[in-house]
């Protein structure tokens, strides 16, 4: 019976034996690629010693083998996977010829190009993400050509090359098309954070907005990756004056917190949910979960977002008018981001210190360090330029200039208005309605406080509509 249920198989392309693995249908199979595995699967065969019995048994007929190593049909993925078992390969080697130990060897080096880039130079760790992106790109490998151009898309936003940055994450979605949507988060995530940095507030809420509703109403509710998505739209809400949303989003990612297993995730939601404590004057409260992101950093050995948390703690201790202990955490800060070459974040850095100096009557250096931000100019962000003219203008109202403080307001308010930081901008309209008043200039005063009252933004609201939908219950 075997005999005969083998040789109906030979005769029947079809292959409707009772012990035949069905083809796919021949409409949607390429020739060349069921010729190609075909001729594989009898160069390993052959190569290992077995006969066309020997490697088709128990699943499988002899016929069947030999339909498949004569390139007529090409075996599903139930037949490849048992093939492949039994010629001690994998499934990728038989349908590409690529050994698996060439994929498996890339993903080590890329887990060390990470470790590079989190540790070492970002420059450094551009050049190894090159490489292997290359590589990839030669084998064949979407997932780690997604992964090397997420690499050089981080590398790019520590060294403040925002377009290729921009241009690197848009690629790797465009990689990650067909992947479900919690893999395309970091990509999502990395372009709004360019953008973010480039003063685009309004758009970079839109992208990481939009990444949200998409988990949340899919059923695709990844912990891991809302986590990612909700901590970077702190930020831009409260630049905005979206201090109600962005309350929301620190309050659902503390509340998904459980259930993610990166630490360094959990440290990044921990440094943004700070920033919404400073909003609400909660100041003992961020400086609590700043400490708690700079303990697992410190583990991790992770530079820059250790360098962040000193940032922050500086930010914090500013607040609370402790300037001294300010200007400490901020030199430390920008220390190790120069150290690293991080040009992009050395330069938001800076702004902080400058003011920190300011406020410790310490003029001249604080104007020499925005002037030397201004010298490079906006390409860190229209949000940083205006951030440094503000400055110097309150410096030079500080030293009875009226005439400077007003043009550096001008221009610090031409930046801001790029940008969208509405609360930004209702505060520096403030300064100048107040200068312009000083000065008896009653009606430019009332326009510059009119136009404040314009950028003000409603508590909780956006330009963007609707806030993102919550996600889904756990239990639910």
């Amino acid at each position: 019976m075997k005999e005969q249920a083998e040789q109906a198989e030979h005769t029947d392309q079809a292959g409707r034996s009772a012990h035949a693995e069905p083809a796919a249908p021949t409409a949607r199979a390429e020739p060349t690629a069921q010729a190609d595995i075909g001729r594989r699967v009898r160069q390993l065969r052959k190569q290992r010693g077995m006969t066309q019995r020997q490697l088709s048994e128990p699943a499988y007929t002899p016929a069947y083998v030999s339909t498949v190593e004569a390139g007529k049909v090409r075996p599903s993925e139930t037949a490849l996977r048992f093939f492949a078992e039994r010629l001690d390969t994998s499934v990728e080697e038989l349908t590409t010829g690529r050994p698996a130990r060439l994929a498996t060897e890339l993903r080590y080096a890329l887990t060390d190009a990470q470790r590079e880039l989190a540790t070492g130079s970002a420059a450094e760790a551009a050049v190894r993400f090159e490489q292997l992106l290359a590589q990839a790109v030669e084998l064949d490998l979407a997932p780690e050509q997604a992964e090397s151009l997420l690499g050089l898309g981080d590398c790019a936003l520590e060294t403040g090359e925002l377009d290729v940055a921009r241009d690197r994450f848009e690629e790797a979605e465009r990689l990650l098309a067909d992947a479900p949507l919690p893999k395309r988060a970091r990509a999502v995530r990395g372009r709004a954070v360019a953008h973010l940095l480039a003063g685009e507030l309004r758009y970079a809420c839109y992208l990481l907005e939009s990444a949200i509703d998409g988990l949340s109403t899919s059923g695709l509710a990844d912990p891991e990756a809302l986590v990612l998505l909700y901590a970077a739209v702190i930020g831009p809400y409260i630049d905005m004056g979206a201090h109600a949303r962005a309350a929301h989003a620190a309050e659902v990612a503390l509340a998904l917190t459980p259930r993610v297993s990166d630490p360094a995730l959990v440290a990044g939601m921990h440094r943004q949910v700070a920033r919404t404590f400073l909003a609400e004057g909660r100041i003992a409260d961020a400086d609590a979960s700043l400490a708690e992101a700079q303990t697992i950093y410190r583990q991790l050995r992770l530079g820059t977002d250790l360098a962040h948390c000193h940032w922050m703690r500086g930010y914090v201790h500013a607040q609370n008018g402790e300037l001294d202990l300010a200007e400490r955490e901020l030199r430390t800060a920008r220390e190790m981001l120069t150290a690293r070459r991080a040009t992009l974040y050395t330069a938001q850095v800076e702004v902080e210190l400058a003011d920190v100096l300011r406020r410790l009557g310490r003029f001249d250096q604080a104007a020499e360090v925005a002037t030397t931000l201004l010298r490079l100019g906006d390409r860190h962000g229209a949000v940083h330029a205006g951030g440094a003219h503000r400055l110097l203008g309150l410096i030079a109202e500080e030293r009875g200039d009226a005439e400077e403080a007003e043009k550096h307001y001008v221009q610090a308010l031409a930046f801001l208005e790029r940008s969208g930081a509405s609360g930004d901008l209702a505060d520096l309209c403030r300064l100048l309605g107040d200068l312009l008043r000083r000065a008896g200039r009653t009606e430019a005063a009332m326009d510059a406080y009119r136009t404040g009252l314009g950028h003000q933004a409603a508590p909780g609201t956006t330009t963007l509509g609707p806030p993102p939908a919550a996600p889904p219950r756990p239990d639910h």
